[in-house]
């Protein structure tokens, strides 16, 4: 796997007139090697791949890497042990390197190592690097979708006045650890009554009141690929308005999903969720983007939004969540992870959309 992975890196590179690419996020490392370490480098030329770590990591990287020279570095410091390999340093190579994870200091620190080289800045390399997923990586998903389906199900019965937001998180935590999650995917959001207007809204020492709604967000990790699920419930019984704004944005989110389709561009879903809430008087309580393809990165692409270039490709997994805040009163968002396909989208997640009144 991490073989062909290389190999269509290369096909990039050379497509990008680079001789060599300088890779050194974990996440990118690690869909690239399997290495899940926190100390790693990649570089990859034309003919060869080395990978860099410390001692600390010597049987983990040893037995983790694939389609790379595993090299252990005599310094801490993994880009100066680049020095210790003239023939990377070779006069006027062209080495493409993602700035935006890089700093500066890391960048002038590499570009005094590969003084011969020249750095050419090529985010648009990995830009699109694991959008579209293979059968093993789907169904690693699909494991994170029911780790966190069945852990929302065993905490829903904690719901009640009196109990904090930070009680619930730490207890949906928990559970998709006990059920299998290698980590949460992100940090949690828990955020009830007029928190719940704040999209990000992460879990606080805010005790639920009746009456009001709470907002899940969450997600789990199942061989480093996340899931992310958003759930609105009500403390107690729903109001008319809290009806009709949890039905206006059900409706906003199950036309989406019925809109996607392998060939379809991401701001179309986006637009297709968007008119609806539009319509019914919220547009403006509507700001974020509809969805985001995720996969080891809990934000990566392709892009559901307004502005979004991104065309959608059969295996991309793609969440689908819209939702409407009014500030001081509340909100409701209600997300699932979908797989796209040539007929259209495959929903994942199993947990109940209907309004629940706890």
């Amino acid at each position: 796997m991490s073989t062909r992975r290389i190999t269509g890196l290369r096909q990039r590179i050379k497509k990008e007139n680079l001789d060599g690419m300088v890779i050194t996020h974990g996440d990118h490392v690690r869909y690239l090697t399997g290495y899940t370490g926190t100390n790693g480098l990649l570089v990859v030329t034309m003919k060869e791949a080395l990978f860099f770590t410390d001692f600390r990591y010597t049987d983990q990287a040893k037995k983790q890497v694939k389609g790379a020279k595993c090299l252990i570095a005599d310094k801490g410091d993994l880009i100066a042990n680049l020095q210790n390999y003239p023939k990377l340093n070779g006069m006027n190579w062209r080495y493409g390197f993602a700035p935006d994870y890089f700093t500066v200091g890391e960048f002038n620190h590499l570009a005094g190592v590969l003084d011969n080289a020249i750095m050419v800045e090529a985010g648009d390399v990995l830009r699109d690097l694991g959008w579209v997923k293979e059968k093993n990586e789907i169904q690693s998903i699909e494991k994170a979708v029911e780790i966190s389906d069945e852990a929302l199900a065993r905490v829903l019965g904690l719901v009640k006045p009196g109990i904090r937001e930070s009680e619930l998180a730490a207890e949906l935590e928990y559970q998709m650890i006990m059920l299998g999650s290698e980590k949460r995917a992100f940090e949690t959001i828990v955020a009830s009554g007029y928190r719940s207007a704040m999209p990000h809204g992460v879990a606080s020492q805010k005790k639920l009141k009746k009456d009001e709604f709470v907002t899940f967000d969450f997600g789990a990790t199942v061989d480093g690929y996340v899931s992310d699920i958003t759930r609105t419930v009500v403390v107690g019984k729903a109001t008319k308005r809290q009806k009709r704004v949890y039905d206006i944005v059900l409706r906003s989110q199950l036309a989406g999903i019925k809109k996607v389709k392998a060939g379809v561009m991401g701001r179309e879903v986006d637009e297709t969720c968007r008119k609806i809430i539009r319509k019914a008087g919220y547009g403006k309580n509507f700001g974020h983007g509809t969805g985001h393809g995720i996969g080891f990165y809990i934000h990566t692409g392709p892009r559901v939004s307004p502005i979004s270039e991104d065309k959608l490709q059969a295996n991309n997994v793609i969440t689908i969540e819209p939702g409407i805040y009014i500030s001081g009163w509340g909100g409701v968002r209600i997300e699932d992870d979908v797989v796209v396909t040539r007929k259209g989208g495959r929903v994942l997640n199993k947990a109940e959309k209907k309004l629940l009144e706890l």
